[in-house]
């Protein structure tokens, strides 16, 4: 381990691309358009996640490089959310007046089984839906689906295919929605920063940047609420998938394809 960590701050290659990545778009800097009446914001965070993607097709990024910056990927969250845990403390009272709304913010992401498990399965998927749709996919859930179905499972294949894709473009697609939708909808901008807390670091810190950058007032209150909704969704999360969100998905996948069966023999027929 010790040996790997030396050798990571010892290739020259990966810091020298990461320093330009991050000059060229802290230069570029944040933009924005509207679109009808909310504002989509470019941060130079989405910038450079495009950028370090396209770079990973070129011999510029090798794969020593690629192996190397994963670590550092987790050693940039830590960093962040030390600062957060900072923010945190002076923003305590606010955060317990919220108390039952941030607390029950984890049933919010059960709402999206309600529109990702019909589109799957509209779309023709059969039971990877099941692993597709009954959360973001993170690490816990993926422990989960991989302890449940195994990992050759086609519950496996579907939330290994949502991790992937989570892991790529999942704060690219945080960052520009969260902007969007809080100055788009009169929902308060300390909702969405709750909202951003879905037990993924990348993906809350996207969120967050955008809120923060759209609303740069209420940053420490953005930043602490986001932090604390992101702490409450990876202690809590991996239990609401367990006893609600995976039978919730499996009982609704039922009544889906049986309903689509009958139909099809009804056709048939």
């Amino acid at each position: 381990m010790k040996q790997q960590l030396t050798n990571i701050w010892k290739d020259w290659r990966l810091h020298a691309i990461v320093l330009a990545i991050v000059l060229l778009t802290e230069t570029i800097g944040t933009h924005s358009f509207n679109v009808g009446p909310g504002v989509v914001l470019l941060l130079p965070m989405l910038y450079a996640i495009i950028i370090g993607l396209a770079l990973f097709f070129t011999p510029v990024i090798k794969e020593k490089q690629s192996k190397n910056a994963e670590p550092l990927i987790v050693l940039g969250v830590t960093v962040l959310i030390a600062k957060i845990g900072v923010i945190i403390g002076p923003s305590l009272p606010q955060i317990i007046e919220a108390g039952p709304a941030l607390l029950l913010q984890e049933f919010g992401n059960l709402g999206t089984i309600l529109i990702a498990l019909p589109v799957a399965v509209w779309l023709g998927l059969k039971r990877e839906s099941i692993g597709m749709a009954h959360s973001v996919a993170r690490e816990p859930n993926v422990g989960l689906i991989m302890d449940k179905y195994g990992f050759n499972s086609p519950e496996g294949r579907g939330v290994m295919a949502i991790y992937i894709f989570g892991t790529v473009f999942g704060a690219v697609f945080m960052g520009v929605i969260s902007g969007f939708l809080a100055t788009w909808t009169p929902l308060h901008p300390l909702s969405f920063a709750m909202a951003s807390g879905i037990g993924s670091g990348s993906m809350m810190a996207a969120a967050s940047g955008s809120l923060v950058a759209a609303f740069p007032g209420m940053e420490n209150d953005i930043l602490a609420f986001a932090g604390a909704s992101n702490l409450l969704s990876l202690s809590t999360g991996l239990y609401m998938s367990i006893f609600i969100g995976l039978p919730l998905t499996e009982r609704l996948y039922q009544l889906m394809t049986k309903k689509k069966n009958n139909t099809s023999v009804r056709k048939g027929a």
